[in-house]
């Protein structure tokens, strides 16, 4: 396919745990597909960790390498948990249950860190995943990709606001921060400030994709449900389902501020061209989203994990058969029906009664 044939997309990636493994296969899928070009990518938790392999891979070894670099990353995760002390029960492995709600294992350790600060829980700051990011990134490679802008977000502990990490100050502590629980870390500190998750402030962040007009299609990958049909019940689903509300609350946001801003364009007729073209796209299945149980976000089994990388991979499918012609055209992603009681501006030039 010649060049200026392919369609430019940027990407915003959830975090979501072990959940994450669907959007690795959504990238595969994506990077699979030659007619697009990934221009930048904003990633939090473990969409920050797939944003890093991506980079690094791409730079080494272009899509291939890239796709080679997501699949080691994921297969070293589950490696790694094999080792832990927190696994399904053996009921669960029989009937299929990919939760962790009945291990006995983690349910003490979910109590715990509920009564035990980290810092003093884990005073040696143990983090296996830590060094497993450090063993398979490159970060020098990351922060020379000049293929794909990279924003990490976390979140300042003692302002609350986010902060926005980008090449080339890219690093594991970076990477590490948007992905620390303050119930599981210690805060990471970086030049002298203390951070958490990224998901309490930006789950993905969208300004810094949107601010950069190289590229006008957004595409988020949603991988934690705006909506549950059913009532949490009990004590631990409605602690889940805050956390859901949570973690989404600030992507809502967003999404509600472009949503304004199109209006404000349209009823105002200004000249803000640049945002005017700006195109929306969402991949995700609400449905396949809301089957997992919250705790299967600790579950890093090699089977479990190549399930959801390939509910990823055939939502990306579903996705580009259905909007691949939206590309550079219009949004696909209907704000107004997502937010339909957005104030909606009164246009300057309106003068009916």
């Amino acid at each position: 396919m010649a060049k200026d044939a392919t369609k430019r997309i940027d990407l915003a990636l959830q975090g979501g745990g072990s959940h994450g493994a669907l959007t690795w296969g959504v990238l595969d899928r994506l990077l699979e597909d030659e007619r697009l070009e990934i221009d930048g990518i904003s990633g939090t938790s473990a969409g920050a960790m797939n944003a890093v392999v991506l980079a690094d891979g791409l730079h080494k070894g272009g899509r291939n390498g890239a796709r080679d670099a997501l699949h080691a990353f994921w297969k070293a995760v589950s490696d790694a948990a094999r080792f832990s002390p927190i696994q399904r029960t053996p009921w669960d492995r029989l009937m299929g249950n990919d939760g962790l709600d009945n291990s006995p294992s983690y349910l003490f350790f979910e109590s715990l860190t509920q009564l035990i600060a980290p810092a003093k829980l884990n005073p040696m700051a143990i983090n296996p995943l830590r060094d497993l990011v450090l063993e398979l990134v490159d970060f020098e490679r990351v922060n020379a990709c000049r293929k794909v802008k990279v924003f990490v977000t976390a979140t300042n502990v003692r302002t609350g606001q986010a902060r926005i990490f980008r090449q080339p100050e890219l690093t594991v502590d970076t990477v590490m921060a948007s992905a620390c629980l303050p119930f599981m870390f210690a805060p990471v500190e970086i030049d002298g400030e203390a951070y958490w998750d990224g998901g309490y402030s930006g789950n993905p962040a969208l300004y810094p994709l949107v601010d950069d007009q190289g590229c006008r299609d957004l595409v988020v990958v949603q991988i934690n449900p705006l909506v549950r049909q059913k009532l949490p019940e009990s004590a631990r689903d409605i602690l889940n389902r805050i956390n859901e509300v949570t973690f989404n609350s600030s992507l809502i946001k967003e999404l509600r501020s472009i949503q304004l801003l199109h209006r404000l364009i349209e009823a105002e007729g200004l000249e803000l061209e640049s945002y005017r073209a700006m195109r929306l796209h969402l991949i995700h299945a609400e449905h396949d989203i809301e089957t997992l149980s919250a705790s299967s976000k600790m579950n890093a089994e090699w089977d479990f994990l190549c399930r959801l990388h390939a509910q990823g991979r055939a939502w990306a499918d579903r996705w580009l058969d259905d909007n691949f012609a939206a590309l550079g055209e219009h949004s696909s992603f209907d704000l107004d029906a997502v937010f339909p009681d957005t104030f909606r501006p009164i246009s300057s030039t309106d003068t009916s009664t």
